[in-house]
């Protein structure tokens, strides 16, 4: 293959490095362009009893002000559970929900204007916590229920039995990037949408249902995101609903970008879980039986809560066979905004409940942890089906453990870290491994396909268009790789188009994890269809050119078509593509991907709702500072398997980049609310996402090597998501050095995030157990 093809880069490394990547923010519609600016609700909970635009109207530079009368379509944002309108109709259910549009000719006359809308609220009490939600049974669905064999019976036969309950707090994406969408009106009222979208298609029909258009008339276009984290899923398609209203209202050109404090204070966040459970385990560590029961806060109306409620139950096991288990989700309505997709979508608040009970027992048995990690793996004796009947098939954990507790020295440096301990009364060490089974795959069976649109000029050279979205993660770079290795073309003859629903229509979002093997997969399968309509062309020429008959399956490679028998007689790709043309064979073709197999009763709890499984497993260590609270990583070390990746750079990156996002919830991100409902820390000063300072000392990841996934694009494994996880390595380091305080003789405080205070009152309480 071409050298070229050995690159490694990411597709748009240059024009961010130089500022030459555009961003919906960087793009101008023209002298024409109003600024739109949403007016948000101050409270939580309120009737709306009277308001007037008519002053505002008359503000200078003003063009419009919409309420919800003026909504030509539906005024709604979700059209499955209909409980979350597009603006504010008689009430509003949290502050931050938008009850008033306003396009102006910049964003100081739309401030102006703002100011001068008179509106009467009647306040009433609002739900703010899953406690309150629970007592005024504040539920949002039914309980979702997981359940094998009888953990009733066999815990009240259990040797040892643990229960306790597990908070796990919310996380704000902040993404560089904030909530942007531009709208560029076209004749006969049809809508062009450039947003910052996860999901282009549902940006699409959630624009055209606020408009009364049909979705012919919509065309949404996304070039790339400034980082999405879940967070511009579902979410994104608000401000382009708010953007489109306006423009058309105006029939000119709306931009609407929020702030970065507005989109703090009013986007969606991770849900926050508490999680009742209750264990029972024999003398060697090994878990007999076990019942979860999840409560997450779903905020003001469903987004995508159901669906990252089912991904929690999915995990509640994560990496361990547990015979007996009954995994109970429940869904509350809060007056917060609604909670939506984040990465990991529900698996980081199921797979929490699990590791931070594997821990408990080992402290219980006087163990280490990891050894009783161990001894519940998937996969001895045969044990390799989970709670919803899916068998756990190829199973790298044990692989993956040899390799990490060798490279990473675990039991080398349990001994240090103990006799470390012995000898330092205020500062303590601490460390932990832990592993992540994660399912790949849409859970909701009918997302699990992609569509693709190649096409091939005159001239050789090719442009791809594909359903998936690029926001940092660099799925475009593997479709690019993809495209040129399928087609035996050099990297520079392939462009990666923006993601357009009149090329791509019905996108899945771009989510799950699953980017690169739906869309690789869909952009393969035209490949191969336009592979197979050149092959007689390219026999002909072949016999042509060299009068000896080809063989049966012609290569596409470096540029050239040959038989593999004849390597050294060749036809170049350009000279075949010119030719085909004169014959009139047909340079484009749609590709189509559907992932086989998969399906999942809910009613019954049993099914295959994943494709396969993703693991990884890291090793944390921890110091923590017992006069004021103050933790540090030490050293982490992580081995994950990505299959055979398609790109090595940018798979270390993700995995790197996903660990890290994950340590900030468990331990520096905290979010506060106040009694009200308001967001108490909404800047980089007082929320603390993860600095350079906050990275490992000594940081090491490796890729599992030879370990190919035959099923999936180019033997590869989805990478997004799981590596996450590997942070509960980080968070229970922390826990084992706040134990060591009474040489792991009870079972410390413990929530998450593990910030100063709460470390603080977690070691006040060890010290009064004394």
């Amino acid at each position: 293959m071409n050298k070229n093809l050995n690159k490694t880069y990411h597709e748009s490394a240059i024009q961010h490095v130089t500022g030459e990547a555009v961003y919906v923010g960087d793009m101008d519609g023209s002298t024409q362009m109003l600024t739109g600016k949403v007016v948000f609700s101050p409270h939580a909970y309120a009737h709306i009893v009277d308001y007037d635009l008519s002053e505002a109207l008359n503000v200078k530079g003003v063009h419009d002000i919409l309420d919800f009368k003026r909504i030509p379509g539906h005024n709604q944002l979700n059209p499955i559970a209909m409980d979350e309108p597009c603006l504010a109709d008689g009430a509003v259910n949290c502050i931050g929900q938008a009850v008033f549009l306003i396009a102006a000719d910049d964003m100081a006359s739309a401030l102006e204007a703002e100011k001068k809308i008179k509106i009467e609220y009647q306040t009433l009490e609002p739900i703010l916590t899953i406690d309150e939600a629970i007592k005024n049974d504040s539920r949002l669905i039914n309980p979702r229920r997981i359940e094998t064999g009888d953990p009733d019976t066999v815990l009240q036969n259990s040797e040892n039995v643990l229960e306790g309950t597990l908070n796990s707090g919310a996380q704000e994406h902040w993404y560089l990037e904030t909530q942007v969408a531009l709208c560029v009106p076209g004749e006969n009222r049809e809508m062009t949408v450039y947003a910052s979208s996860q999901s282009p298609t549902e940006t699409q029909l959630a624009v055209a249902g606020v408009l009364n258009l049909p979705a012919n008339q919509v065309v949404c276009e996304v070039k790339r995101m400034g980082g999405g984290f879940g967070g511009k899923e579902l979410q994104g398609n608000h401000v382009a609903a708010w953007a489109a209203l306006l423009a058309d209202a105006t029939r000119r050109p709306v931009k609407i970008q929020l702030s970065r404090d507005e989109d703090q204070k009013y986007t969606g966040k991770r849900h926050r879980f508490k999680s009742e459970y209750k264990v029972g385990f024999d003398e060697k560590g090994e878990i007999q039986a076990c019942i979860v029961n999840m409560n997450a806060d779903a905020g003001m109306a469903t987004d995508l809560s159901i669906p990252v409620l089912e991904r929690a139950l999915f995990h509640a096991e994560n990496a361990y066979y547990i015979p007996n288990m009954r995994i109970t989700g429940n869904l509350w309505k809060t007056n917060l905004p609604s909670n939506t997709a984040f990465r990991g979508f529900g698996g980081p608040q199921g797979i929490a409940v699990i590791e931070n009970i594997v821990d408990r027992i080992a402290r219980f048995l006087k163990k280490d942890a990891a050894d009783i990690r161990y001894k519940n793996f998937y996969g001895k004796n045969d044990r390799n089906e989970t709670p919803y009947a899916q068998k756990v098939k190829n199973n790298h954990l044990f692989t993956i453990w040899d390799k990490l507790t060798g490279s990473g020295q675990y039991w080398k440096r349990r001994k240090e870290i103990n006799s470390y301990n012995k000898n330092n009364k205020y500062t303590k060490r601490g460390i932990a491994l832990t592993p992540v089974k994660f399912g790949i795959s849409f859970t909701t069976s009918f997302l699990n396909q992609a569509g693709a649109l190649v096409l091939i000029y005159r001239d050789g050279t090719v442009l791809v268009n594909h359903g998936g979205t690029e926001m940092g993660q660099g799925l475009h770079t593997k479709v690019w790789q993809i495209a040129a290795l399928e087609l035996g073309v050099s990297y520079d003859k392939v462009k990666v188009n923006a993601t357009n629903t009149s090329k791509v229509p019905n996108t899945s979002p771009t989510a799950a994890s699953s980017g690169s093997d739906l869309n690789g997969m869909a952009v393969k399968n035209a490949m191969t269809i336009l592979k197979e309509r050149l092959t007689p062309c390219a026999r002909t020429m072949f016999e042509e050119k060299y009068n000896i008959a080809a063989g049966k399956n012609l290569i596409f490679n470096d540029g050239w078509v040959y038989d593999e028998s004849h390597s050294d007689k060749k036809i170049a790709f350009n000279e075949l593509v010119e030719r085909a043309h004169k014959e009139r064979i047909s340079l484009s073709t749609t590709g189509y991907y559907k992932t086989p197999g998969i399906h999942f009763d809910r009613e019954k709890g049993k099914g295959e709702p994943f494709y396969y499984f993703a693991y990884g497993m890291a090793i944390s260590e921890a110091e923590i500072d017992i006069l004021t609270g103050d933790a540090k990583i030490l050293r982490t070390d992580i081995v994950h398997d990505v299959g055979d990746p398609i790109n090595t750079n940018i798979d270390m990156g993700q995995i790197a980049g996903g660990f890290i996002q994950g340590m900030g919830w468990c331990t520096t991100e905290t979010i506060k609310w106040g009694e009200k409902g308001e967001l108490l820390n909404y800047s980089p000063s007082t929320y603390k996402i993860p600095s350079i300072e906050d990275i490992p000392e000594t940081f090491n990841v490796e890729i599992l090597k030879n370990v190919p996934n035959p099923p999936v694009i180019r033997k590869s494994k989805a990478v997004g998501e799981p590596p996450f996880m590997l942070a509960f390595s980080a968070w229970l380091a922390i826990k084992d050095a706040i134990s060591a305080l009474n040489n792991h003789q009870s079972e410390p405080y413990f929530e998450l995030p593990a910030n100063n205070e709460m470390i603080l009152h977690s070691i006040e309480n060890l010290k009064n157990s004394f």
